[in-house]
Parts: structure tokens; C-alpha cells; sequence
């Protein structure tokens, strides 16, 4: 089963959406890096039944980001911010460059 890295987003953003089951197979696959295996064993259940809650957890989380794009819109925002920071970092020294700066950053915190 080859990994779709996005998914470890998806998770970050819509993990407490699913069921625990879903999220804490989901967890130890794409965070915790363990095997099918290894995920049958701590959760006490077949490989079969992990694949299960991988594919349901997937195609939530896929539907979550379908439906709310928050994620995307994360993406997008961050991205503003780093141009923006790259933008006010080039023009000449002064007091109000310090300020954008910081309020950059803190917006890029809080995002």
C-alpha cells in the first residue's frame, strides 16, 4: 500500500473527525510509520481489518478536505504570508519593515 503523504495533513486537520479506531490506525501508519502488522497487533485485529480502517479513515478525510478545504486554504495562506515576509524583506531598512515583519510572523503563528 504505498502512502499518500497529503494524507498526513488531512489527519492533522480532520483526525478528530473520525472514529478512534480510524484515527489511531491512521495515526500509526502515517505518523507512527508502523506497519500493517504492527497496527494489527497493538489494536488486537486482523491486517484485514487495519486496511479497513485505513481506506474508511482515507476516504474521510478526503471527503472532510473535499467538502471544507481547509487545508488548501492553510496552504494558501501560509504561502501569502512567506511571499509577503519575502516581499517586506527586501525593501530598505527602516521601523515600519521591523513591525510588518513581527506581524507577519505572529499571523504565520497563529495560522
Amino acid at each position: 500500500m504505498a502512502k499518500d503523504l497529503k494524507l498526513v495533513i488531512l489527519l492533522d486537520f480532520y483526525g478528530g473527525l473520525l472514529t478512534d479506531k480510524q484515527a489511531l490506525a491512521l495515526d500509526y501508519y502515517y505518523n507512527q510509520d508502523l506497519s500493517l502488522s504492527e497496527i494489527a497487533d497493538d489494536m488486537g485485529i486482523s491486517r484485514q481489518g487495519v486496511m479497513a480502517f485505513l481506506k474508511q479513515g482515507e476516504k474521510h478525510l478526503k471527503s472532510f478536505e473535499e467538502k471544507l478545504g481547509l487545508a488548501a486554504r492553510f496552504e494558501k495562506i501560509s504561502g501569502g504570508l512567506s511571499e509577503m515576509k519575502k516581499i517586506v524583506g527586501d525593501l530598505p531598512r527602516d521601523e515600519k519593515k521591523a513591525e510588518l515583519i513581527k506581524l507577519i510572523d505572529s499571523i504565520s503563528e497563529n495560522v
